[in-house]
This record gives structure tokens, sequence and C-alpha cells, in this order.
């Protein structure tokens, strides 16, 4: 593998990593809908189970329906995903495939077949199970797609910060040595509970347009306002907790993956007591030159507020991108010793004496093994732009839905939403349902484009991961995978909008006393 991407066609790792990006925005636009979904529907199930009343089990069927649709598609993405890691990215597979396999073979055996199971008794058990029973299927459905996503997150987090394996070099593979710390890292953890709630918000979201839809129209006004009351609850109480692990969650990448967190604020020269940026004018579709120690223009900044954040002290201090090109020209020369030293050692002819100082070189130098295939240091810094504005559109996004929560859970518990006056704010439910996908996309172009250039951090450059093939194959599978995933994406939303617009199997609601 030392050696292997120099023979790799260029334009075969634009291909793939075009490939794979597009395969995970098409996939996440189906998870967070079923996670979300999953909470709320189980909580309409549970009103059915404790009041026996016909309304509830009613509405838990119509909001299944919804959260089926939207299930069936979010699997074919998901399975094409686990599969170009072994046809585009064979190296990445044969370096860490003794690790990053692990959370995604529990994840196919385990949770899925326990999604799978589940999800068929909630579907079609109804009049064949106890009201018991199929209330515990509903919820192991939504736990069971949820135990899935954490192995799934396990293993991009392992991606971002690589712990609990050590390298062998007989094998040219990183074993693992501590399942527990690749399950429980940190990183992992903030990461799953941090996603996980921002699903939550795309359920609560959903479940809210689609009941003013009703309140519009003037049709099933009482699963409506009862839907906007769990929802708007969801909501808020998922924005806040999501305030809570997003700030953790950017502790954590200040520090282990500095330079994301330079890239997301465009700090080009660090320092102590440094302010976080609200808003700054940088131009997005070009590199900002930051080797000139030039602050963007217009830029207007929360003081001390990085500092805590990164640091949790206000004064602390938090390196910008040229502080971090300066400390790399010491790991790019230990990560050529890394290589040095495991290509000598690779020989045949080697005697056990310089066999093992070449070991012990391996050994100290591996943790900059990657930063040996660093040829330019500005191929360490991520693209700012893109990671600068995706950055405060979730922010943004995510700080209005919190708004819009509160005032919806207000209105819903303590006045009339039906009210026709209100007819603006329905409106304005159904015109941000898009803006929470779009918020929560950000939220992984953030997380995926402020590691580059590392398909693992500080281990393995996106570009030794590919696999050693054609661009030819790679741009027509894209292109196939573009059609296929925009078909998938418009007939589920054709379908959505067919059972939204049929509506549940009951009796035309009046307005509710409560």
């Amino acid at each position: 593998m030392t050696e292997t991407f120099l023979t790799i066609d260029a334009a075969a790792i634009d291909w793939a990593r075009a490939q794979f990006a597009l395969t995970a925005i098409y996939h996440w636009l189906f998870v967070p809908l079923t996670l979300g979904l999953a909470l709320i529907m189980g909580i309409i199930e549970t009103c059915w189970y404790r009041t026996g009343k016909e309304f509830w089990k009613e509405a838990a069927q119509f909001w299944q329906k919804l959260f089926g649709i939207n299930f069936a598609m979010g699997v074919a993405t998901g399975i094409i995903l686990e599969f170009e890691f072994g046809t585009n990215w064979s190296n990445y597979s044969w370096f860490v495939g003794d690790i990053f396999g692990a959370p995604l073979a529990i994840e196919g055996i385990v949770a899925f077949f326990m999604e799978s199971t589940f999800v068929a008794v909630m579907f079609f058990g109804w009049k064949k199970v106890s009201r018991g029973f199929h209330l515990a299927a509903t919820w192991l459905t939504g736990i069971g797609a949820t135990f899935s996503a954490w192995w799934i997150l396990v293993a991009n987090s392992w991606m971002q910060y690589p712990v609990g394996c050590t390298f062998n070099p007989d094998t040219m593979r990183n074993e693992m040595s501590s399942f527990a710390e690749v399950a429980l890292s940190p990183f992992a953890i903030d990461k799953f509970c941090h996603t996980v709630i921002s699903s939550w918000i795309i359920g609560a979201i959903f479940v809210i347009a689609v009941s003013c839809w009703y309140l519009l129209k003037k049709r099933h006004t009482e699963l409506a306002t009862k839907s906007i009351k769990i929802g708007s609850t969801v909501g808020l109480i998922a924005s806040l907790l999501a305030l809570h692990t997003g700030d953790h969650s950017a502790y954590m990448v200040a520090q282990v993956q500095p330079m994301k967190l330079a890239a997301m604020e465009a700090l080009y020269d660090g320092g102590e007591g440094q302010g976080l940026t609200a808003i700054a004018l940088i131009n997005p579709f070009e590199q900002p030159d930051y080797a000139s120690h030039e602050e963007p223009a217009m830029k207007i900044e929360i003081p001390y507020a990085l500092s805590f954040l990164a640091t949790r002290d206000i004064n602390g201090y938090v390196p910008g991108v040229n502080d971090l090109l300066k400390d790399s020209d010491e790991k790019i020369r230990r990560g050529k010793i890394a290589i040095t030293a495991l290509k000598e050692y690779r020989q045949k002819d080697v005697s056990p004496d310089r066999k093992a100082q070449l070991l012990k070189d391996i050994h100290e130098n591996m943790p900059y093994f990657g930063y040996g295939y660093i040829k330019d240091k500005a191929d360490l810094v991520p693209y700012i732009p893109l990671c600068f504005y995706a950055f405060r559109v979730m922010v943004g996004l995510g700080t209005l839905f919190l708004l819009f929560f509160a005032v919806m859970a207000f209105i819903s518990w303590r006045k009339d939403v039906t009210c026709p006056k209100l007819r603006l704010l329905h409106m304005a439910a159904i015109a941000l349902l898009p803006l929470g996908y779009i918020c929560s996309e950000s939220g992984w172009l953030v997380a995926e484009f402020g590691r580059q250039p590392w398909a693992i951090q500080d281990m393995m450059p996106t570009w030794v991961g590919v696999s050693n093939i054609g661009s030819s194959s790679v741009m027509l599978t894209f292109f196939i995978f573009l059609a296929l995933f925009t078909t998938l994406l418009a007939v589920e939303i054709s379908i959505l909008l067919k059972a939204i617009k049929h509506g549940p199997e009951m009796k035309e609601d009046s307005i509710p006393n409560s």
C-alpha cells in the first residue's frame, strides 16, 4: 500500500469520492425521518395502549404508514453505501477492515435483523398480537433503527478519531486491540447523541408540517392538533438537547481535529481569548489566502466564545490554520520515516537486528503515518468556505427551529392552534420542512469535508484508500446511481404525498375541545 496510490488514476479518486458523497447524501435524506418518526409513532401508540381510544390507534397506523414508505427507501441506499467500501475503496478496506468492518457487521447482522423482524409485527400484527406485544414491537422497531445508527456512527467516528487499534507490519493491516475503545469512544458517543437527536427534530418538523397542511385544508383536525402537541414537544426537547450535544461535539473536535475547527471558523491565526465568528464575508468559490494572515472581511464575532467552546476557558488558546501548518512539518517528517521503515521492513533480505530497529521506527512514528503521503502542506487544509458556511447554516437553522418549536408548543398546549388567524404560521411550518433537511445535511458536510484530506484522521489520506480501478467504470456507476437515487427520491415523495393527501383511515374529525 505504501506505493499503490502512485499508480491510481487521479480521475478515479475524484469520481470515487463523488460517488460516495452522492450515495451518503441521498441516504441521509431517508435516515433522519426514519429515526424521528420512530419516536413519535411510539409515543402515539403508547397513548392508545394507555387510553384504549380508537383515535390513537388510527393515528399510530397513519404515521406508521408514512414511516414504512420512508424506511424502505432508506434500506436500499444504505446497502449500496456499504458495498462501495469494497468496490471503490479496497485499499482502505484492506488497511483497516479488521476494525471498520466489525461495527458494520454488527449493524447488518443484529440491528438490521432486529428492525426487519419487529417492523413486520408492527405493520401486520395489529389483529394478530396483543396490544402490549404490538406496542413493544413498535418501540423495538425504533430502537432497532437507532441501534443500527449507533454502529454506523461508531464506524464513522473511528475514521474521525481512530482508537483501539495497533498496526501489524507483517500483514499491513491495522488490527483491533480494544473493541470497547472503538465502540465507546467519546467521539462516537457525542456523534451518536447529536445525530439521533437532530433526527428527532426532522421527525417533529415533518409531523407538524403534515398536520398544519391538514389544518389549512380543514381536514382531520383532531389528528392534526394532537400530533402538533406531540411533535412540538418532541421538537422543543430535542432542540434543547441538540444545543448541549452540539456544544460537546465542538469541544471534542477542538481536541482531536483542530484543523476542522479552524476551517469551520475561518481562523487563520490562532491565539488566546478567541472570539466565535457570527458571520464574515468569505468567497464561497475559492480557498482563501490564509497564508496572507488577513482576517476575513466584515467579520462579526462573539468575544471569547470560541476559546470557551474549544477549551472551556475564555482565555484558552485556539490554534489557527497557519499555526497547525507550522506544526505539520515534524509530522510529515515522521510520517515519511514510518513509510520508509515499513517499505524496508517488508523486504526479504533484512537482518534480524535491522528488522528490530525498523519495527521500533514504525511503531514510534505510526501515529503520523498518513502525513508521509502529504506532498504539499496546503493539502492539509479543508475547503474553508464550505466548512464555514455549512456550519453557520446548521447553527442558524437549529436556532430557528428552537424558536419555532417553542411557539408551536405554547400555542398547541395553551391556545387554539386551529385558529384561522394562524394560517401564516401553518404555511411557515410547511416551508420549514425542506430547511430541516438542509440543516441536517449541512451538519454532515461539516463533519466529512472538515476532516479532509483524511479518510482516517492522521492515518490515511483519502487518495490512498481508493481502489486501483479505471475512472470510466466509477463514472458510469456514478450516473447510474444518480438516476437511481433521484428516481427513488421522486417515488418516495410521490407516494408520501399521495398517502398524506388520502389521510388516515378515520372519520372526518371536528375541532377538539382540548
